[in-house]
């Protein structure tokens, strides 16, 4: 099957609550995901330690939600890896997939192969996260379940062909490799967080330091752009305006617009998922996009999709 085949809508059969796609029975609890995603929170919960709390700590949150969430996830994994809406250098690409794995959101063909699906069934008992079966389910209930439709070589080499041929995301697929990158990265901001308290306080503030940009840093920065993707998931789907026609749910919300750097204009995305610019009218501020047309101005990035939306949609009443 090409790309641009799984990521068509297909019109759900059931516009009421949803049941849970078939793949997951019988239930088996994913206790590898749900072991990981409980260990991150509760060492996020640190935070509201004083010992810990540093103002290089909450910068930190904000730059990675920037450095992490929105080019390894927003332009990385989705707009680039999952809808190709515009092309660059093999060695960028694979440093936003870097970016993307050090948000624990599972490896890049996977992720990319989810969401294909989503789009292919959106709102539809095979959708993989719709809030028509639950808001909670949408928004984590989904990962902590095994499907035994997804995650299979075969299964990949289906959603995510494209991305499975290179042997760069071939070798993150295997064992725990995408796993050892997230550590790494972990390490490294552990050490970078010693060596600034070390620059001004001594070891004592090194060792203070390294802990308060691990805990900010990595856990409640993991923390914030999990639930922020996970409420493009849930919240755009279930509230918001809708200034398209499209055969599912979705919709503009501009709460998770501004908080996920463009990606809340879900409506909008839904109508053509291979435009890069998610955003449309004035107000729909679309932070991703723009840093696209800044690597397309240098040239690190080419054949940005800006098809015309009205050649593709009929717009909403």
């Amino acid at each position: 099957m090409e790309v641009l085949d799984v990521l068509k809508v297909v019109s759900p059969t059931n516009r009421g609550r949803l049941e849970k796609p078939p793949g997951i029975y019988p239930i088996r609890i994913w206790w590898e995901y749900v072991g990981v995603i409980s260990i991150i929170h509760i060492v996020a919960l640190a935070a509201v330690w004083p010992w810990l709390f540093s103002w290089v700590g909450v910068a930190s949150v904000l730059i990675g939600h920037h450095l992490f969430g929105m080019f390894g996830m927003t332009i990385g994994y989705h707009r680039l890896l999952t809808h190709r809406s515009f092309q660059c250098p093999r060695w960028l690409e694979h440093t936003f997939a870097v970016l993307g794995v050090c948000c624990l959101q599972d490896t890049p063909a996977r992720w990319v192969a989810t969401h294909r699906v989503h789009h292919q069934h959106s709102d539809h008992q095979h959708d993989p996260h719709s809030p028509l079966v639950t808001f909670l389910w949408s928004q984590v209930g989904w990962l902590l379940v095994k499907d035994r439709d997804f995650g299979k070589m075969a299964h990949l080499d289906k959603y995510a062909r494209d991305i499975v041929r290179d042997p760069f995301y071939l070798w993150l697929e295997r064992g725990q490799n995408g796993l050892f990158v997230f550590l790494a990265h972990a390490v490294v901001i552990y050490l970078i967080g010693g060596v600034i308290g070390l620059s001004y306080g001594g070891w004592s503030e090194a060792w203070r330091m390294s802990w308060s940009l691990l805990v900010w840093g990595v856990a409640v920065r993991t923390v914030f752009v999990w639930h922020a993707t996970w409420a493009v998931n849930s919240i755009t789907h279930m509230w918001g305006y809708r200034t398209y026609e499209t055969s599912d749910d979705s919709r503009n919300n501009w709460l998770v617009g501004w908080m996920t750097h463009g990606e809340g204009w879900h409506n909008n995305h839904h109508a053509l998922p291979t435009a890069a610019a998610h955003g449309r009218a004035w107000w729909e501020f679309d932070l991703s996009y723009r840093v696209i047309c800044c690597l397309e101005a240098i040239g690190l990035v080419w054949g940005v999709s800006r098809p015309e939306l009205k050649q593709a949609v009929k717009k909403a009443a």
